[in-house]
C-alpha cells in the first residue's frame, strides 16, 4: 500500500513528468492548430476551384469573366468567354451539354464572338436545398412566371422561396446575355441518342403541341436540328434543308427561353445536336448565323459596329 501511495505521489510531483505533460499538451495544441490551418487552406482551395470555369480558355487571346449566383447550397457561375469583336453571342444553359460549348468556342476562335456558359457542377438540373427539403428543376424552365412552378412540380412540391430565387437567377442570366440589345437569342443544346429529336415534334408525339411547322431532311441524324420561334428564320433554315421546327404561337408555357422569346417578340434560335456531334454542331452554328443575318440584315450591321 505504501509503495502504491508513494508511487502516486512521486508521479504527481515528478518535474520530468510535468514537463512531459506540458510538452505533450502544447504539441497537441500546435498539432490541432496546424490541422485547423490545413483544413481552412483546403476549404479555400476548394472554393477557389469551384468558382473556376469548367471550360478553361483554349486558345490565346480568349478572355473570360464570371458572374456568380448563389441559390442556397447551389452555386452557379455565368462564365462569359469573348474573343475579338463579339459578332455573335451564344448562350448555354445546361451544364452537362459540352458539345455545344466546344463548337461555340471553335467558331469564336476563327470568327470572334461571345459565349455565356452556365456552370454549376456538370449536371443537368438545378438542385436547391431549402429549409431541410430538396427541390430541383430544369434550368430551361425558369424564364416565365407561370413556368417556374410548373418546372419544379415535375420533380416534387413547389416552394415559394425557391421560386423567387429562380426568378432572380433568370433575370441575372437575361441581364448578362441582354437579348433586347442584341435583337435575338442564340442558344446551344445537346441531347442523347434516340431520346429526343425532330420526330418528337410530329403529330402524335410528345411535343406536337409545341410545334407549328416541321421540316425534315431525312439524310440528317434526327437528333440534330434547329428550333426557332420566327417564321422568317424557319423559312431560311428550310431553304438550307436542315431539320428545323417552328414553335407554335399556342405552345404551352413551360418557362423555357423560347417561350420567353416568343412573348417578348425576340427572334430565337436553338441549335440542338446529339452529344458528341461536334462537326455537325459547328456546321449548324455557321448555317444559323448565316440565316439569322440574312433574315435580319440590321442585326448583321449592328454586329459589325
Amino acid at each position: 500500500m505504501a509503495k502504491t501511495k508513494t508511487a502516486k505521489r512521486g508521479a504527481l510531483k515528478s518535474p520530468s513528468f510535468l514537463f512531459l505533460q506540458v510538452k505533450t499538451n502544447v504539441s497537441s495544441k500546435l498539432y490541432n492548430y496546424s490541422m485547423l490551418r490545413y483544413n481552412i487552406l483546403i476549404l479555400l482551395i476548394c472554393l477557389m476551384a469551384e468558382t473556376k470555369a469548367q471550360h478553361p480558355p483554349l486558345f490565346e487571346g480568349l478572355v473570360s469573366d464570371t458572374t456568380r449566383i448563389t441559390m442556397n447550397n447551389l452555386g452557379l457561375n455565368l462564365v462569359r468567354y469573348t474573343y475579338r469583336a463579339p459578332k455573335v453571342r451564344f448562350l448555354v444553359i445546361h451544364d452537362d451539354e459540352d458539345t455545344g460549348v466546344k463548337a461555340a468556342l471553335e467558331y469564336i476562335r476563327f470568327s470572334g464572338g461571345t459565349l455565356i456558359d452556365c456552370q454549376y457542377g456538370g449536371i443537368r438540373n438545378f438542385k436547391i436545398n431549402n429549409q431541410g427539403e430538396s427541390f430541383q428543376t430544369d434550368p430551361n424552365s425558369i424564364y416565365t412566371k407561370a413556368g417556374i412552378p410548373i418546372g419544379i412540380q415535375k420533380y416534387g412540391p413547389v416552394d415559394d422561396d425557391v421560386v423567387k430565387q429562380l426568378e432572380r437567377t433568370a433575370k441575372t442570366i437575361l441581364k448578362l446575355y441582354n437579348p433586347e440589345q442584341l435583337g435575338y437569342i442564340f442558344t446551344l443544346h445537346n441531347n442523347t441518342d434516340g431520346d429526343f429529336g425532330i420526330s418528337s415534334y410530329l403529330k402524335g408525339y410528345e411535343l406536337e403541341a409545341a410545334a407549328d411547322s416541321v421540316h425534315i431532311n431525312f439524310s440528317m441524324d434526327p437528333d440534330d436540328l434547329i428550333f426557332v420561334t420566327d417564321a422568317k428564320l424557319f423559312s431560311g433554315f428550310k431553304k438550307e434543308n436542315v431539320n428545323v421546327v417552328l414553335q407554335s404561337a399556342k405552345a404551352p408555357d413551360d418557362g423555357s427561353l423560347s417561350i420567353y422569346a416568343m412573348y417578348n417578340k425576340i427572334p430565337y434560335i436553338n441549335v440542338e445536336v446529339q452529344h458528341g456531334h461536334f462537326d455537325e454542331n459547328l456546321r449548324l452554328i455557321e448555317i444559323a448565323i448565316k440565316v439569322l443575318f440574312q433574315a435580319y440584315p440590321l442585326l448583321k450591321q449592328k454586329a459589325a459596329e
